[in-house]
């Protein structure tokens, strides 16, 4: 309103201060703010200077100049302006005084622990601030082309592609032609915005409109367990074997423990376990996780409880160990009682044959550290789901047994 000239707001039964932001119409030429219920300073700059007393007669209790035929103010509007002003310094002076400091060190701390972070995760954490726009990620996939898909699964598929920046992903892309592909994308953006942990594959971003939807993944270079089990090409040893299967025991755990949200993945085996540059597992695939609340876990005769991961775990565990595949048995035989069959004295009938490279007493000592890890797998596939050793004791256990194999 900077170039408003008049204004009558004269017997409206008006209440409250006149605003000082008023001095600021310089061609402001005519204010009448008479007969009403103000009160407070009547501003004195700008146009105010030329206006007259008769404009502001029979209001409640204005106060300022005496030329407008007022009392003066007892505490000018001013003066407890400059006193805040003056308060809000020093308040503002020591917050500093202590937290510019503490802010120096907190920055020195993470510049010194991001010296050692490699610079795959730098460019991820840029990436997770932006937003990846549907178009970047067909090019980054070129057109989302047969040449780039490096998996698929019940709800969708996933493939492998180079954003502009450098950066590799996994972009899942789900099948919007199945009803159940749009509760399993809110499954698993609910998932991972809630639960976060070294073991879980990393969720960067979502791209979603009415006829796209797909998950940006952390990509995994080394490709799932089940590449290194079966592939002539590869080869884990005991350590490394044991080492990805804590690691998942470690996912599972934090997916278990249900501080925010008690998570059932449902779907545990080697083509759901991914691993990175280091070969670090990262448990992956939620299409067909159960999302539970507090006390909401079903038992026996129920739907599903973390009990059930425990077992798909153990089988899991048993197949590593053995490079044997559960649906390979006939009959009543079944993987875990092929092996409960062996233990604990014939081991070495049922382990890996590519495991055993040792010689003598060390060969015993490292046989003896993979019934240890057998007998952890068949007491998490007990018939009654209550006997099932838990996540978190299976990880406290597994982490005794590593130190003993790295002493073998």
């Amino acid at each position: 309103m900077v170039g408003l000239e008049f204004l009558d707001l004269s017997d409206n039964n008006m209440s409250g201060t006149i605003p000082m932001s008023l001095e600021k119409l310089y061609n402001l030429k005519y204010f009448n703010v008479s007969v009403n219920k103000l009160y407070g300073e009547i501003p004195s700059g700008g146009p105010f200077k030329n206006l007259s007393s008769d404009f502001f007669i029979d209001n409640e209790a204005l106060c300022g100049s005496s030329r407008f035929n007022v009392p003066p103010c007892p505490t000018s509007s001013k003066h407890r302006s400059n006193r805040k002003k003056l308060l809000l310094s020093f308040l503002l002076l020591s917050i500093a005084v202590v937290f510019v400091p503490m802010t120096f060190v907190l920055l020195w701390i993470r510049y010194r622990r991001g010296k050692s972070v490699p610079q795959q995760a730098d460019l991820l954490s840029t990436i997770s601030r932006e937003r990846i726009s549907y178009y970047e990620l067909l090019r980054a996939t070129n057109e989302l082309s047969e040449s780039n898909q490096i998996g698929s699964g019940s709800f969708g598929s996933v493939y492998e592609g180079i954003l502009r920046s450098g950066t590799a992903i996994a972009v899942k892309v789900f099948n919007l032609q199945l009803d159940a592909a749009f509760k399993t994308f809110d499954t698993e953006c609910e998932v991972f915005c809630s639960l976060l942990h070294r073991n879980l594959v990393k969720v960067i971003t979502s791209c979603s409109n009415l006829d796209f939807k797909a998950l940006v993944l952390e990509y995994m270079p080394n490709g799932s367990l089940e590449k290194y089990l079966y592939s002539h090409n590869y080869f884990l040893d005991t350590k490394k074997r044991l080492s990805i299967m804590i690691d998942v025991a470690c996912a599972l755990e934090c997916l278990h423990r249900g501080c925010s949200l008690l998570v059932i993945h449902c779907d545990v085996k080697p083509s759901n376990v991914l691993l990175y540059e280091d070969m670090a597992a990262h448990l992956s695939d939620f299409d067909i996780a159960k999302l539970l609340g507090e006390d909401e876990e079903y038992g026996l005769d129920g739907l599903v409880s973390t009990k059930c991961d425990v077992y798909s775990y153990a089988v899991l565990f048993l197949e590593t160990f053995t490079r044997r595949k559960p649906n390979e048995f006939e009959g009543d035989l079944s993987l875990k009682q092929w092996v409960s069959y062996s233990l604990p004295g014939a081991v070495m009938d049922v382990v890996d044959s590519n495991l055993v490279t040792q010689t003598g007493s060390r060969l015993q000592m490292e046989l003896d550290v993979v019934g240890s890890i057998m007998k952890v797998a068949i007491d998490c596939c007990a018939e009654s789901p209550a006997r099932r050793t838990n996540m978190k004791d299976v990880v406290g256990m597994l982490q005794k047994i590593n130190i003993q194999l790295l002493a073998c």
